[in-house]
């Protein structure tokens, strides 16, 4: 169902891309070639939502589109910081994504500055971070930015964070030179307009003592409201880089 629900959105925006390519064309006097549909290159990339890569269409040169997947169980920490709270991170990433891509100087003589885009577009997001921190016998931790120490057993908290707003919208800038007549690269960074995750954190094992009289088990609770109510959490950052070939 849900790659039912991708194919169908990507399909839609794809199509009054190509329309809105397709307006661009006339309005230059030239006739609209049906093999303008088909994808002009193609791209692999990896970064901060996963490794994949992506279809790439050029309209004209100052605008194309990109239709590309992320996945995989990746991240370039192995840890996390929620919150004031430091968990070891295990992600999970399924995203599919459609970009406008728009390159202002698209048409220059200088490469450089026909590689520079904003990139607008769509994404359907079905992230999964895996939360988990284990706290040795009589260390000292924080949770909520609440002291405590650990006790004769440990301490040891699990959670998860998941990013399953279904469609977000994003906006991006890129830098795509090419290097030679058919490779190019690019980086690109942005964020998806998420909303806020849903959360879950809860202690599995083990007791803690607090100085002021703090609660683990409620701290715990309130860390996790706070996470998913919290504004800086509803953006979902990204930043990627990869190669490209255009046929």
């Amino acid at each position: 169902m849900k790659v039912l629900k991708v194919l169908t959105v990507a399909t839609a925006l794809l199509a009054s891309g190509v329309a809105m390519a397709d307006e661009a064309v006339v309005n230059q006097g030239n006739v609209f070639n049906a093999n303008q549909l088909l994808p002009t290159g193609a791209r692999l990339e990896v970064g901060t939502t996963g490794y994949g890569g992506a279809l790439l269409w050029t309209a004209n040169p100052y605008v194309g589109l990109a239709l590309g997947y992320n996945g995989g169980d990746i991240s370039w920490s192995d840890d996390i910081k929620v919150n004031g709270s430091k968990y070891d991170l295990d992600m999970d990433n399924k995203l599919a994504y459609l970009n406008a891509e728009i390159r202002p100087w698209g048409a220059s003589q200088n490469v450089w500055a026909q590689g520079l885009y904003v990139a607008a577009g769509v994404g359907y997001i079905d992230n999964e971070y895996g939360l988990e921190r284990k706290v040795s016998p009589g260390r000292n931790f924080t949770v909520n930015h609440t002291d405590f120490q650990a006790g004769a057993d440990g301490v040891h908290i699990k959670g998860q964070q998941n990013y399953d707003n279904d469609f977000a919208p994003y906006v991006g800038f890129g830098f795509a030179p090419k290097i030679t007549k058919n490779i190019g690269v690019f980086g690109e960074v942005g964020a998806y307009y998420t909303g806020n995750p849903s959360v879950k954190l809860e202690r599995v094992s083990g007791s803690a003592t607090s100085n002021i009289g703090g609660n683990l088990d409620n701290e715990l609770a309130k860390e996790q409201y706070k996470i998913a109510n919290d504004d800086k959490y509803e953006w979902m950052p990204v930043g990627k880089v990869g190669i490209s070939y255009n046929w």
